[in-house]
């Protein structure tokens, strides 16, 4: 009795070839087997040997099982949702995750009966799967440059100079063991320098490490907005982390609470570059934000600042009075500390004796004695304000006005010879008088010893290469709040983005509101004025402001309506 080898009857994607004949059943069935032998796919078999053309099996899989085909070509890599499945999987079943539509994620298939896979993956990444018909050819080649991308060496992502660098570590209370030779791994030490080094090249003021889940990101703040510019491996979050925090001096044990830390850069004989450092727990990991300290940011001088002539002249004639406080306020990130630090530049003369307190020291500056804020041993401002006044102070530094005790001595300092300079978290320059008034600060008090008030934000600047003119209609311009004498002639300019820039634009430019107090201004104060009135003095005297100062830096061409209306909205 003669045994034949029993046939597996053919189905799904094979039966739909043979039918269509594109196949002849034995070729069919070999292909089938062989592929089996093989464990790999049918599809990348039959394309693999040139029995069929991919697109032809594209074409018939599509009709068949009534799923949409997809041309890879016309695919932005950038954007793939690659991390959301591991790599094993993606290689498994041969998947290619395309994009993510609320909880569906659409994957890359050249075989769509492939049920087993798609539940599996939709099992891992609890999101639903839905097939999309890819060509096989061009499937391998996607899914390869993918993972590659999202997985490069670490090595590739380096330039062949960052061993020279010099990264010391500053003295902390925490002190780590850093003999880990995990952490110490030449490539996780080389791409940590390199993040660092492009940060500051970039002009970036912050660097944010962020684990997730399936995930982790790095981003750089430049020009005050978030970029993502590198996606690390998942499984390497944990040792970047540690590598910063043994460059910081923290304790690479403790992962339960926030610690704090600095790293100094040598970037030359001349020039180096300190982090403040800090870690915070989350739900995947410890996140790290490292605060780029640049001492040349506060030597830009007083012109690169943004102020109008009057502006600075105000500014200049404050700064230079032998005794009275200035006070600059905005919100965080508004660009108080550069101010502060660019008037203390130009009163850094070896004949004065300028102090400081902040929480903490951003930028070192010889010929200032700087004081860190510590709260753990007591040395709050209050406490660093007093020990200033037994030191024979000229100029005086508070990083900022918080409470009625930092605020009472501040003022005493001020009405007894000295110059105080200090910050508070106000909308505009005549709430800021209401507001020390509203802190306990008598009134007569605060219309003699304030001498001006500099309320401040930041905008972006565009950028000179590629900034175009927008048309914007009058009646829009006038309801904006430019005045009618300004429309003719005028020419407002819209971000457009090129190869030298961030989105349309480079670097960024202050808008000021400066309020000398006048006599006026005092009188309103002691009579217990509110700020609407304090505000419509200040117009009067001439005081432009904030958002009127932002609209003429739209009039100069120096930044767009939209950016002046995020940062000055009412």
């Amino acid at each position: 009795m003669v045994t034949t080898k029993p046939q597996i009857r053919l189905s799904g994607l094979a039966h739909r070839l043979v039918r269509d004949d594109l196949l002849t059943s034995e070729q069919a069935q070999r292909a089938f087997d062989e592929a089996l032998k093989k464990r790999t796919p049918f599809v990348t078999h039959l394309v693999e040997n040139k029995i069929l053309d991919s697109l032809v099996i594209a074409e018939a899989a599509s009709q068949e099982f009534g799923v949409p085909l997809f041309d890879l070509s016309v695919l932005d890599m950038e954007f793939l949702p690659i991390k959301l499945v591991a790599e094993k999987l993606i290689r498994n079943h041969h998947a290619l995750p395309l994009f993510k539509r609320g909880k569906r994620l659409f994957l890359g298939v050249s075989d769509p009966t492939n049920l087993h896979g798609l539940d599996e993956i939709k099992f891992h990444t609890g999101l639903a799967t839905e097939a999309v018909v890819v060509e096989e050819s061009k499937l391998t080649q996607y899914i390869e440059q993918a993972l590659t991308a999202s997985d490069t060496s670490m090595s590739e992502l380096l330039d062949t100079d960052l061993d020279s660098l010099d990264i010391t570590i500053d003295d902390a209370d925490e002190r780590s063991d850093d003999g880990d030779m995990d952490i110490d791994e030449a490539p996780v030490v080389r791409f940590v320098n390199k993040v660092l080094l492009d940060a500051i090249n970039g002009g970036a003021s912050d660097i944010h490490f962020e684990p997730y889940e399936k995930n982790f990101r790095v981003r750089f703040r430049q020009d005050g907005m978030l970029r993502e510019v590198a996606s690390p491996p998942v499984n390497l979050a944990s040792r970047l982390v540690a590598r910063i925090k043994v460059m910081s001096r923290m304790n690479i044990a403790e992962k339960r609470v926030p610690q704090d830390g600095r790293i100094k850069m040598v970037l030359s004989r001349n020039r180096s570059i300190d982090f403040r450092v800090n870690t915070c727990p989350t739900l995947y990991g410890e996140k790290v934000v490292l605060r780029i300290l640049d001492p040349t940011s506060a030597q830009v001088g007083i012109e690169a600042l943004g102020f109008e002539e009057d502006q600075q002249k105000a500014f200049l004639n404050a700064i230079g009075k032998p005794y009275g406080m200035v006070l600059v306020t905005g919100p965080t990130g508004s660009g108080k500390t550069v101010s502060l630090y660019t008037a203390l530049n130009l009163l850094n003369k070896p004949d004065v004796n300028i102090s400081t307190v902040e929480d903490p020291v951003e930028i070192q500056v010889s010929g200032i004695n700087q004081v860190n804020q510590n709260t753990k041993t007591g040395l709050t401002f209050a406490e660093a304000l007093r020990a200033f006044l037994r030191q024979d102070p000229d100029i005086v530094m508070v990083g900022e006005i918080r409470d009625l005790e930092t605020a009472e001595i501040a003022v005493k300092a001020a009405q007894t010879g000295h110059l105080v300079l200090s910050t508070l978290h106000t909308n505009d320059a005549p709430q800021t008088l209401t507001r020390l008034a509203n802190m306990g600060i008598p009134p007569f008090n605060i219309a003699s010893s304030v001498l001006l008030i500099m309320a401040q934000r930041l905008a972006r600047r565009l950028c000179p290469h590629c900034k175009a003119p927008d048309s914007l209609p009058r009646e829009a311009l006038l309801e904006e709040g430019f005045k009618e004498e300004h429309l003719d002639g005028l020419t407002v300019f819209k971000p457009v983005g090129c190869d030298r820039c961030n989105g349309g634009y480079k670097g960024r430019v202050g808008i000021f509101q400066v309020m000398p107090v006048s006599e006026t201004m005092g009188r309103i104060i002691m009579e217990g004025g509110n700020s609407l009135q304090l505000a419509d003095q200040a117009e009067k005297e001439g005081v432009v402001p904030l958002r009127q100062s932002g609209l003429r830096k739209v009039r100069d061409g120096v930044t767009s309506l939209e950016e002046i209306n995020r940062v000055t909205k009412d």
